[in-house]
């Protein structure tokens, strides 16, 4: 067996060769992040058969080697950057260089820290890139509905009542792309006004509500500022182009999350987009050897803090671990409290010892970590009743 260590960089990666024995074969050497760059460790490694090429997950720059090395067959293990500092931290010097960092993924190949790519892996790749882009684009949809309540607080404060708290309707948004202020509506025709409403709400809006939405804007307190209009009407636009991507989206992850055929989504409260942020974050399940580093991976183990006979009350969870995975399963946690027996009662009893709802729901992610662990693990659908 051959080992390949390559460190990751933006613009230059560095590989090295190593024997089972420990020689090195090929000392350290650049090569650009490009075609021609792989080309170059191809043909530095190609007349080495047996041979097993690994590299840290840092980010999104190895993806593009991965792809790369993955098509032309070659075996790939893949490692824990924690697993490489380790062995750093235990030298004497603790170095660290490109052609220093190549020899220590040698020796965690050697030691068998790692895991190897499989078709299912790539496929997980892909995954958590859409379901981090669909987090990401869903807070950038939320800050703009904000920024829309913020301009309506101003040109028109009195429409959140009238649409009974929300304003986020198809119906809302139709209403003030055309009349975006309360001294447009005002002037509106109130046949365009009632057509507008009444094909925008699937009916639910007569002429009896276009009457009265006239007259509430007649006695709006909101100012007339044209820029502001302008503004509304643009963030509108941007709304309407965040929902069609998001459910361009969700489409990609449920064609991914059918291929992939995941046990996950048997567990009540996990839909496709959670379910993919989970199974995507996680990775290969066989990294964990038990549900107490999974909990510690996305970051909901506790902070013990200890100190002679001091002992800390309360405990903070780490927060050391994926910030995705970690929202991934708060959110399930606390669908799941409504959705299922045993974590309904279990969440219960937490409460009845005098935990917030805070504290106690931290419980139930615990609980659902294990869980999420059998299941995986097992590949066995979720049947805790």
């Amino acid at each position: 067996m051959v080992y390949i260590g390559i460190d990751i960089a933006k613009f230059k990666h560095f590989a090295s060769v190593v024997s089972s024995d420990g020689k090195v074969i090929v000392k350290p050497f650049p090569f650009e992040n490009s075609r021609q760059g792989f080309m170059k460790l191809v043909e530095e490694i190609e007349n080495f058969h047996d041979c097993l090429i690994g590299l840290e997950s840092t980010g999104h720059y190895a993806e593009n080697l991965i792809y790369f090395l993955y098509e032309r067959g070659y075996q790939i293990g893949v490692i824990n950057p924690i697993q490489t500092d380790a062995l750093r931290d235990s030298n004497i010097r603790k170095t660290k260089t490109d052609k220093v960092d190549t020899m220590l993924i040698v020796q965690c190949l050697m030691l068998k820290k790692y895991s190897l790519v499989t078709s299912q892996d790539i496929n997980i790749i892909k995954l958590r890139r859409l379901s981090r882009f669909r987090l990401e684009t869903v807070q950038q949809q939320t800050r703009i509905k904000t920024q829309l309540t913020g301009c309506l607080d101003i040109v028109f404060p009195e429409l959140s009542n009238f649409f009974k708290g929300n304003l986020h309707l198809k119906v809302s948004y139709a209403l003030l792309e055309k009349y975006p202020s309360a001294k447009a509506i005002s002037s509106a025709r109130i046949d365009g006004l009632t057509n507008l409403l009444y094909n925008n709400s699937k009916g639910r809006y007569h002429q009896d509500k276009a009457i009265q939405l006239k007259s509430l804007a007649k006695k709006s307190i909101g100012l007339n500022n044209p820029a502001i209009e302008l503004q509304i009407q643009c963030l509108i636009k941007q709304l309407r182009l965040y929902h069609k991507q998001i459910k361009e989206i969700d489409l990609a992850i449920m064609t991914l999350m059918e291929l992939l055929n995941s046990p996950i989504l048997t567990v009540p409260g996990v839909g496709y987009t959670l379910g993919a942020m989970i199974i995507s974050e996680i990775g290969d399940i066989k990294r964990f050897s038990n549900p107490s580093k999974l909990l510690a991976f996305a970051g909901l183990d506790p902070i013990v803090k200890q100190s002679g006979n001091f002992q800390a009350d309360t405990m903070k969870i780490s927060k050391r671990g994926s910030t995705y995975l970690r929202y991934a399963i708060y959110r399930v946690a606390f669908i799941i409290i409504y959705n299922n027996d045993t974590f309904h009662n279990y969440y219960l009893d937490k409460r009845a010892q005098g935990k917030s709802h805070r504290v106690a729901l931290g419980h139930v992610c615990n609980k659902l970590v294990r869980v999420i662990f059998k299941v995986l693990t097992d590949e066995t659908p979720f049947n805790l009743s």
